[in-house]
């Protein structure tokens, strides 16, 4: 159901801090004239919990309105499973072709709790589900064989591997074969893992570097790996930027050096400053002007 490149993108502000939708419109036409697969909204790269539930459904529906009917999928991540299964209901009315769900970022969950909270989503929205799975940033570890627990209830079908952990990635395959499509959620994982049979890649620098992002899935797809190694070792340094504390303001520094966007962010964060600013913006430039020529991503004959 969901492969390919989906980026998890980023959510704009005015300048009073409320929601552009017209530079999200933008942004996400972007995405989609490059080729991507779909889009995520209001995960971390999108600072969901900084959203109240009006805006979810607000930047979602701004989303459907430039993916065409490809994949687009709004993220839970309620610290409550109540509110999480009212974000899913609402969600799905509004149009939502799926959710990616992350357990309770506050309260870490074991692997009871985890089960539960994820089938009750299941239930409030019954859409497909991306399990995001990300025990670094949200101490919840959804193991193997909890995938494997879920595995009955078909509407869990797809799983954001970001364990950090290139490993786990095969682990899933062995265990549960193509029972979910594994899809990295790791930017500088992502060559690694397509390589051990994720198919899929939910991005984040993507949202300034579609193009590159499309032409390494593509060329990792039709087995020109040499090719695409040659893009991904280019993209590392910029793609290390999404391994931060400060993937937000890194990234949404990309957009606006790249594609002539803006770094606000909602507070608490501020935008870059200082030496920080400056270290992440030398990385992003000194990419941009080296940037590689790309193949034709035409499959041979």
């Amino acid at each position: 159901m969901w492969t390919g490149v989906i980026p998890a993108v980023t959510t704009k502000f005015d300048e009073a801090g409320n929601l552009d939708h017209a530079e999200m419109k933008r942004c996400f036409d972007y995405q989609m004239q490059a080729g991507c697969d779909g889009l995520i909204v209001c995960g971390s790269l999108g600072e969901g919990s900084m959203l109240d539930q009006d805006e979810k459904i607000e930047v979602l529906e701004t989303a459907l309105a430039a993916t065409n009917g490809k994949p687009t999928l709004m993220t839970v991540n309620e610290a409550a499973t109540r509110d999480a299964c009212k974000a899913a209901e609402r969600a799905a009315k509004a149009g939502a072709t799926g959710l990616m769900v992350v357990p309770s970022p506050i309260y870490h969950t074991d692997r009871r709790e985890t089960v539960a909270t994820l089938r009750a989503v299941a239930e409030a929205a019954d859409l497909p589900i991306m399990i995001y799975s990300n025990r670094v940033a949200y101490r919840v570890d959804v193991t193997p064989e909890v995938m494997l627990e879920l595995a009955d209830d078909k509407r869990f079908v797809a799983v954001k591997e970001s364990s950090d952990d290139i490993r786990r990635s095969t682990e899933i395959i062995n265990k549960l074969g193509d029972r979910y499509n594994v899809l990295t959620g790791v930017d500088n994982l992502a060559f690694e893992a397509l390589a051990v049979g994720a198919v899929g890649w939910v991005a984040g620098l993507v949202v300034a570097f579609p193009k590159e992002t499309v032409a390494i899935y593509q060329l990792m797809q039709q087995g020109r790996y040499n090719e695409a190694l040659e893009i991904y070792r280019w993209f590392r340094p910029l793609l290390d930027l999404d391994v931060s504390t400060y993937l937000v303001q890194n990234i949404k520094l990309a957009e606006q050096l790249e594609i002539n966007s803006n770094d606000r962010v909602r507070a608490p964060r501020l935008a870059l400053t200082g030496e920080r600013r400056a270290n992440a913006e030398k990385i992003i430039r000194d990419a941009i002007a080296c940037r590689p020529a790309l193949p034709s991503l035409e499959a041979a004959a």
